[in-house]
C-alpha cells in the first residue's frame, strides 16, 4: 500500500515556489546561526557535473506536495551548512571541498540475507524508475533543522528488488571510503572510524516514508549532501540518514552503526526524534528551524519529527530505553 500525503500536503506547488536562485546566490541567513563564522562561498558547478540521464531525470520529475505550514529552508543554506564528516566537522567544510570529490560513475552493492544479491550501478537502480519529489522535515540532533524538497524512491522499491528473505531483520548501509577525496577521512585528522555505517529495523527500512534521494531542490543531489545517493529518514535525526552509499546488507543481528558505536549513551541506534528524551548535553524540546530567506526560528520539537503514522513501529518500546 503506498504512502498518502495529509490534506495539507496535498497542494501542487510548482519549482519557482520554493527555489529562488536570488536567495541561493546570496545565501542568506548563514550568519544568524553562526555569527562569528564567515560566509562561504561555493558554487555547483565547481563539482563533478552528474551524468546527463541523471539530470535530465531529477529535473524532469513531477514535483509533488508540500506542508503549507513548513516554509522550505533557503536551498544555498541547506546546501552550505551541514554535517558530512567525509569532508570534515566544520559545518562549512562539506561545501568548501566537495569540488574534491568525484561521485561519478557509482556503484552499490547488496548483500546478506537476500535472494537477489548483487551489484548495480546508479543508472541501473534509478534510470527504469519513476521518482517522486517529497518535502521532508529535517532534524538535527544538534537541535537545528531544515526542511528540504528531496527528490528520489521510496527505500521499500528498492530493497524489495534484492528479495530479502525471513532472516533479514536489519538493514545496514555503508557510504564510501575514499580519503583521497574525502578530506576528513585521511589518517590522524579522521574524527571517527571509517566506513561511515548506519542502520535500520526491517519494518522502518520498508514504511513508506523511508526514502533514497538522488536530488533536491530539482537538481541531482550535490557531492556535499550526499551525492549520488542517500537515505532520508525523516522522523530519525538526521545522523541516521546516510550519505553517498556504497553497500547495503540484510542482516539477522542488529548491525553496529558509527555513531552509536563512538557513545553509545549519546547516539542510540533508534535515534528517533523525541522532544521528551533529552540528550545527555541539552534538551531536544525545541529547535532551530532555518526556514525560507534564512530565517531562524526556534519552535517545539515534534514527536518523530511530527511523522507520527510511524508510532505503531514503537508501540511496545519504551522509548526512553530504546534511544
Amino acid at each position: 500500500m503506498s504512502y498518502r500525503f495529509s490534506e495539507k500536503e496535498q497542494n501542487v506547488t510548482p519549482k519557482e515556489a520554493f527555489l529562488n536562485r536570488r536567495q541561493i546566490m546570496k545565501g542568506l541567513g548563514l550568519a544568524a546561526i553562526a555569527a562569528s563564522a564567515p560566509k562561504v562561498a561555493f558554487s555547483a558547478d565547481q563539482n563533478v557535473p552528474p551524468p546527463a540521464w541523471l539530470d535530465k531525470k531529477v529535473r524532469s520529475t513531477v514535483y509533488r506536495s508540500v506542508k503549507a505550514d513548513d516554509p522550505i529552508t533557503d536551498a544555498y543554506d541547506a546546501k552550505s551548512y551541514n554535517n558530512f564528516y567525509e569532508f570534515g566537522t566544520a559545518k562549512e567544510d562539506p561545501s568548501r571541498y566537495a569540488h574534491e570529490f568525484n561521485p561519478y560513475p557509482w556503484e552499490i552493492e547488496v548483500s546478506g540475507e537476500c535472494e537477489k544479491p548483487g551489484k548495480l550501478s546508479l543508472e541501473d537502480l534509478i534510470s527504469s524508475r519513476s521518482l517522486e519529489e517529497r518535502i521532508y522535515r529535517l532534524r538535527c540532533v544538534e537541535a537545528w533543522s531544515m526542511v528540504i524538497p528531496w527528490t528520489g524512491i521510496e527505500l521499500k522499491t528498492l530493497l524489495a528488488s534484492f528479495q530479502p528473505t525471513s532472516k533479514a531483520k536489519y538493514v545496514a548501509f555503508e557510504s564510501i571510503v575514499r580519503p583521497e577525496e574525502l578530506r576528513g577521512q585521511k589518517g590522524r585528522f579522521s574524527t571517527i572510524e571509517w566506513p561511515y555505517i548506519e542502520g535500520l529495523r526491517i519494518d522502518e527500512a520498508m514504511h513508506p516514508l523511508a526514502f533514497m534521494a538522488v536530488g533536491m531542490y530539482g537538481e541531482p543531489v550535490p557531492a556535499q549532501n550526499g551525492a549520488p545517493i542517500r537515505l532520508v529518514v525523516p522522523w530519525k535525526y538526521g545522523f541516521k540518514s546516510i550519505k553517498s552509499i556504497v553497500r547495503i546488507r540484510f542482516t539477522e543481528e542488529q548491525p553496529a552503526t558509527t555513531w552509536n558505536l563512538a557513545n553509545p549513551r549519546e547516539y542510540g541506534f533508534y535515534s528517533n526524534v523525541n522532544p521528551g528524551q533529552p540528550h545527555p548535553r541539552w534538551s531536544q524540546a525545541r529547535e532551530r528551524r532555518i526556514g525560507a530567506g534564512g530565517k531562524i526560528e526556534r519552535i517545539p520539537t515534534q514527536m518523530f519529527n511530527g511523522y507520527t503514522e510511524v508510532a505503531d513501529l514503537y508501540k511496545d518500546m519504551n522509548l526512553s530505553e530504546y534511544i
